[in-house]
C-alpha cells in the first residue's frame, strides 16, 4: 500500500508531504484546487513522461517519491529478476531536472523508466473518469475478462508464442520473396556460370597466349636471328667460341707461372662453357619455332573467348572473370539454399501454428466460461446503483485463425432500460451509465486481483442521491481487502472515508499554489457540510454531514 508521498516543484506543488492510511482516504477540494494535480504527480512515479513544463520553479528540479508497504505481497520475484534490493517499504521515485531529463529509481538504484513502471503497475492502479472512454476499446474490455479470470500469465505466454509464430511466419515470407525475386533472373544467371564454366579459364592462361601468339606471328624473323646467333657463337675458329678456346689453350700453358693467371684461365673455361650451354639452348629454341598457320589460328580464337567475355562483364582480366564466376556460382547456391530454409521454417511455422492454436483453444475455453459468470455479477452490481433493468452481455465474434490475443474479438452489449435492445457501449450508454459501468468492472477486477492500492479520479460523475451511497459502498467494500483512495465532489462518498485529505489553493506574494491537510473530524463536518450547501452553511447541512459520518 501507498504509505508516503512526496511532491517537490511539481505543477503548482512546491512541497508536500502526505502520510496514506490503510482503508479508504477520501480526497476533496474545490474545483480547481489541484486534486488532479496529486495524480498527475503520482503518476510520474507510475512511468508517465513528462518534460519542464511540469516544474513550478523552472530553475530547480522535480521530485516525486512514493513509499509502499509490500511485505504481504509476494513480488519479491520481480526485484530477483531486475538485481535489485528487496526492502518491504519500497522507495519509487522519479526526478525531471530544470532540462527536462528524466531520472527514475527503486530504493536508490537508478532504473529504466521501464522497470519503473513495471513494478509500479504491480502496486497501484488509478482510475480516472476519462478512462471510461477506454471501456469501449475491445482490447480493455479483452483485458476485464483477463484480468477477472487471473488468466494474465497464461496471455502473456500466448503472446509470447505467438510473436514467435509472428516472427517465423514472417521471415517465411520474406524468403518467399527472396526466392520468387531470385528465380526471375535464375536461367539468366546460370547461362552466364555456365559460359564461364565451359570456357575453362586458367588463371595465367591469357598472359601465356598473348607470349606464345606474339612468338608464331614473328617466326621468320625469329628463327632468323637464332641461326646467325648460332654462326656467330660456332665453334670454328672464326667464330666467337673458336676464339675463346684458342685463348683457354694459351692461357692454360702459362697458368702455372702464376695464381693469376690460373684464375684467369679458370674464368676463361667458364666462359666458354657458359656461351657454349646459351649455344645450344639458342638451337633447341630455333628448332621449336616453327611457322604453325593452324597453331595461330587457334590461340588467337582462344583469345577473342577471352577478350570477348571480358568486354561482356566489363573486366580486364581472367582473375576478374573467375570472380564473377564464383559470384554466380555463390547466387545459384543461395537460391538452393533458400529453397532449404524456405522448407525447414515451414515446418517450424506448421509446428509452432498447432502449438499456439492449442494455447488460444485453452484460453478460449477458459475465457468464454467467464462470461455468464461475469454478466451475472456486472448485472448485480449495476441493479444496486440504481439500474435495476440494466442488462448486460458479453458478444465473442470468434476469429477464424487464432491472432495477438486469441481467438477472442469481444464486444460488451449493455442497455440500461426496461426491453430496449442490447446494443454497443458507445450507442447507448450515458455518460453517467457508463461510469457506473466502468465502476462496477473496476470493482470486480480489483477484487480479483488484489493490488495494493487503488486509486477513484472523480468516477461518481453523473450520480448522486442514493446511487452515491450505493458507490460509497461499493468503495468501502473494496478498501476491506486493499487501501482504497478516491478524489470525490459527492458528500455521500466523502462521509464513509477512514481518512479525507483536503486540497486548497493559498496565494503568497503573488505566487499560487496547492496545498493538502488532513482533516480532523469536526473539519469533516465542515467542508462536507460545503459540500451539501456550498459556502454559506447551515445547520441543516451541517446535522446531515454528522449524519453521513455517523453512518
Amino acid at each position: 500500500m501507498l504509505t508516503h508521498l512526496f511532491i517537490q516543484n511539481y505543477a503548482l506543488i512546491r512541497h508536500l508531504d502526505i502520510d496514506f492510511q490503510d482503508g479508504f482516504t477520501v480526497i476533496t477540494g474545490e474545483t480547481g484546487a489541484g486534486k488532479s494535480i496529486l495524480l498527475g504527480a503520482l503518476s510520474l512515479i507510475l512511468g508517465k513522461r513528462a518534460d519542464t513544463n511540469v516544474l513550478f520553479d523552472k530553475s530547480s528540479k522535480c521530485i516525486v517519491e512514493g513509499s509502499f508497504n509490500i511485505g504481504q505481497y509476494d513480488i519479491q520475484e520481480f526485484y530477483t529478476e531486475k538485481d535489485l534490493d528487496y526492502e518491504e517499504s519500497t522507495v519509487l521515485r522519479r526526478e525531471i531536472n530544470k532540462n527536462g531529463k528524466s531520472r527514475a529509481f527503486i530504493n536508490d538504484t537508478p532504473v529504466n523508466l521501464s522497470v519503473l513502471k513495471h513494478l509500479a503497475e504491480k502496486l497501484i492502479d488509478i482510475h480516472s473518469q476519462h478512462q471510461t472512454i477506454t471501456l469501449h476499446n475491445a482490447d480493455f474490455q479483452l483485458t476485464v475478462i483477463d484480468s477477472y479470470g487471473g488468466l494474465t500469465n497464461e496471455v502473456n505466454v500466448y503472446r509470447s508464442d505467438f510473436t514467435v509464430l509472428s516472427g517465423k511466419r514472417k521471415k517465411l515470407e520474406t524468403l518467399i520473396k527472396q526466392e520468387t525475386e531470385a528465380n526471375k533472373e535464375l536461367d539468366y544467371f546460370q547461362f552466364l556460370f555456365n559460359e564461364l564454366d565451359e570456357a575453362t579459364l586458367q588463371l595465367d592462361e591469357q598472359t601465356n597466349l598473348e607470349n606464345e601468339i606474339e612468338v608464331l606471328n614473328h617466326a621468320e624473323e625469329i628463327k632468323t636471328k637464332l641461326y646467325q646467333a648460332v654462326q656467330m657463337l660456332g665453334q670454328d675458329g672464326t667464330n666467337i667460341l673458336g676464339q675463346i678456346a684458342e685463348i683457354r689453350t694459351s692461357l692454360s700453358q702459362v697458368s702455372k707461372y702464376s695464381k693469376a693467371l690460373d684464375e684467369l684461365t679458370h674464368r676463361i673455361d667458364s666462359s666458354f662453357i657458359e656461351l657454349s650451354d646459351i649455344t645450344q639452348d639458342i638451337e633447341s629454341e630455333m628448332d621449336s619455332i616453327a611457322h604453325n598457320p593452324n597453331k595461330t589460328e587457334e590461340i588467337k580464337d582462344r583469345l577473342d573467348l577471352i577478350y570477348n567475355l571480358q568486354n561482356k562483364h566489363r573486366v580486364n582480366s581472367i582473375s576478374e572473370l573467375l570472380d564473377l564466376k564464383q559470384e554466380l556460382s555463390d547466387k545459384l547456391n543461395s537460391v538452393t539454399s533458400i529453397r532449404e530454409n524456405i522448407e525447414v521454417l515451414k515446418k517450424e511455422v506448421e509446428k509452432a501454428e498447432k502449438e499456439t492454436n492449442k494455447l488460444a483453444e485453452v484460453l478460449s475455453y477458459k475465457r468464454t466460461s467467464l462470461f455468464p459468470e461475469i454478466e451475472k455479477e456486472i448485472i448485480e452490481a449495476l441493479a444496486n446503483l440504481g439500474m435495476p433493468y440494466a442488462r448486460f452481455k458479453i458478444e465473442n465474434n470468434r476469429l477464424r485463425q487464432p491472432g495477438d490475443d486469441g481467438f477472442e474479438s469481444v464486444n460488451f452489449l449493455f442497455n440500461a432500460n426496461r426491453g430496449g435492445e442490447l446494443q454497443e457501449l458507445s450507442k447507448v450508454a450515458s455518460g453517467g451509465e457508463t461510469s457506473r459501468l466502468m465502476l462496477v468492472i473496476k470493482s470486480l477486477i480489483s477484487q480479483k486481483n488484489l493490488l495494493p492500492t487503488v486509486i477513484f479520479d472523480e468516477i461518481d460523475m453523473g450520480i448522486s442521491g442514493n446511487v452515491a451511497n450505493m458507490v460509497g459502498e461499493i468503495l468501502v467494500k473494496l478498501s476491506k481487502a486493499m487501501q482504497v483512495i478516491t478524489i470525490t465532489h459527492l458528500p455521500q462518498i466523502a462521509g464513509k472515508g477512514n481518512t479525507h485529505y483536503f486540497v486548497y489553493k493559498e496565494t503568497e506574494a503573488n505566487i499560487t499554489k496547492t496545498e493538502i491537510k488532513q482533516l480532523a473530524t469536526e473539519d469533516r463536518v465542515i467542508e462536507i457540510a460545503k459540500m451539501l450547501s456550498g459556502q454559506d452553511l447551515t445547520s441543516a447541512s451541517v446535522e446531515t454531514a454528522k449524519h453521513l459520518l455517523k453512518n
